[in-house]
């Protein structure tokens, strides 16, 4: 423990410095502004940024697009308030007591409590970072090929699976991501495969093109087929942000026990902030000594719900960082920026990069600190962002694309790449298929396939070294769990469906 407060004090000296600082309050900034406006999300933001880190120190650049991340989160929760409107999935469930407790001309104690709620959440999962993160690191430098295989398969079955949507559907996204992350050169023959015959393919499809066009040129083509009108926001004065002293004691356990549970959903594959923000909800609801409250502007359910949303992603950067496994697409996209870079994420990051890691996790605590000081204040700027016609930002947006997508490997092709994987994000969207675990599977597909390879010619092409292995063995009847669990919830709620169409038809 001596040793982290140590190195993280190492840390806060790289994170303070001017230039950490201002990349800091870019990515902030950029990403309570990809926040506020609908419909974008964390994953284009980061997509589309990471042209932009390519010249900069890796530090920096990780600092940057951290910060968009978590941003983000903060930024969705303000159109939820003032337009019932959530610019994040996450926040979705902050409009059933946020909104209803603006219109009653509280919206301003709203925006505070869930800023206030935020940073609390925030810093507490950080607080878990900073002690977890090296002891969970210590046990991952003892995992064997066969060990990492088994824990990696476990994340892509638990995030197809335990995610929102179908499970079918997400098992398929990501099957077709790990068939994706092997177009190329084989790295154990030197082989080319799955090229079709294009050399623009011999070292892959190009991450950054594939991801600007799943979240960015996906989210245009949606944007300008389903335009709606803009709503008009309520004005919020500095006087109005100040909440009553009741509000802040019904505010406060609510933030401590979603800053918990957010915290441990973070660590969890495939559970995400969303899914976190319901149950923060349902629990306070539950446990409330007046339930009908919530849903005419309650206090706990926007303090446990916000809470919980930044704890979430904060604390999912503990496996991404400590073992080298994402808990989820956002994760995958960073740790994909990360590679990019040349760095490795897992267990000996802190050995071989320690002071970009501890710099990085000093940062988390600076960007928060930036959100509470400085949003709260800007919040009017934010909102009136609302009132540009898309037709008229979108196709800006998507010229900077393409000069950004272009100047990455000054390669035409990955923006005709960038453009069907555009088209192809557009209409998986459309059919409940989530791009992002696409993602996911691409990114985890090399290391999954090395791990695999490597166990196997270590065990003499034994496949049941997986099951011998006593971490490998537990990962894997735990993967077999989700799958018939799944399986067995797909086959009841289709039973269940069926039943009710009968009876309709009688």
């Amino acid at each position: 423990m001596t040793n982290s407060l140590v190195n993280l004090m190492h840390g806060f000296g790289h994170a303070l410095t001017p230039e950490a600082l201002l990349f800091c309050l870019i990515g902030v900034t950029i990403g309570t502004l990809v926040g506020v406006l609908p419909g974008i999300g964390a994953l284009a933001a980061i997509s589309l940024s990471l042209p932009l880190t390519y010249y900069v120190d890796p530090l920096l650049a990780l600092i940057m697009l951290s910060g968009i991340f978590y941003g983000t989160q903060y930024g969705g929760s303000i159109t939820a308030i003032l337009l019932n409107l959530p610019g994040e999935p996450s926040t979705a469930i902050t409009c059933l007591d946020a909104h209803p407790m603006a219109k009653k001309g509280r919206a301003g104690a709203a925006l505070f409590i869930t800023a206030g709620a935020s940073f609390v959440g925030g810093t507490l999962a950080l607080i878990l970072l900073v002690c977890f993160t090296p002891f969970l690191a210590s046990i991952a430098l003892r995992f064997s090929s066969a060990d990492y295989f088994a824990l990696i398969l476990f994340c892509l079955i638990g995030a197809s699976m335990l995610g929102l949507g179908s499970p079918v559907k997400g098992f398929s996204m990501v099957a077709v991501g790990l068939l994706l992350g092997m177009v190329g050169t084989d790295v154990t023959t030197g082989q080319a495969r799955f090229t079709l015959g294009v050399p623009s393919l011999i070292d892959g499809v190009d991450l950054v093109a594939m991801m600007m066009g799943l979240f960015g040129v996906s989210e245009i083509i949606s944007t300008y087929l389903h335009e709606d009108g803009a709503s008009k926001p309520e004005r919020v004065t500095l006087r109005s942000l100040i909440p009553t002293r009741q509000e802040v004691r019904e505010a406060t356990m609510p933030t401590l026990r979603g800053s918990v549970l957010g915290s441990v959903i973070g660590l969890l594959p495939g559970m995400g902030a969303t899914l976190g923000t319901f149950i923060a909800y349902s629990i306070e609801k539950r446990i409330s000594r007046d339930p009908s409250k919530f849903g005419t502007g309650a206090i706990e359910g926007i303090a446990s719900p916000e809470a919980c949303n930044n704890a979430t992603v904060q604390a999912s950067f503990i496996p991404m960082l400590g073992i080298g496994i994402p808990s989820g697409a956002v994760m995958a996209v960073l740790m994909g920026a990360m590679m990019i870079h040349g760095i490795q994420p897992g267990p000996l990051m802190m050995v071989q990069h320690a002071d970009i890691f501890w710099g990085v996790v000093a940062s988390m605590w600076v960007g928060n600190v930036m959100l509470l000081v400085l949003n709260i204040p800007l919040i009017g700027i934010w909102v009136r962002l609302l009132s540009v016609p898309s037709h008229i930002l979108s196709p800006i947006v998507l010229l900077v694309m393409c000069i950004g997508v272009y100047s990455v490997n000054n390669n035409v092709f990955d923006i005709y790449t960038m453009m069907i994987f555009g088209i192809l994000g557009y209409i998986c969207s459309s059919f409940g298929y989530s791009p992002a675990l696409l993602i996911l599977g691409v990114i985890l597909s090399p290391i999954l396939e090395e791990h695999f390879r490597r166990a196997l010619l270590i065990s003499d092409g034994d496949y049941f070294v997986f099951l011998q292995e006593p971490i490998s063995g537990t990962f894997i009847v735990l993967s077999l769990m989700i799958v018939a669990l799944s399986m067995r919830g797909g086959a009841s709620a289709l039973i269940l469906k069926r039943r009710n169409a009968r009876i309709i038809d009688e």
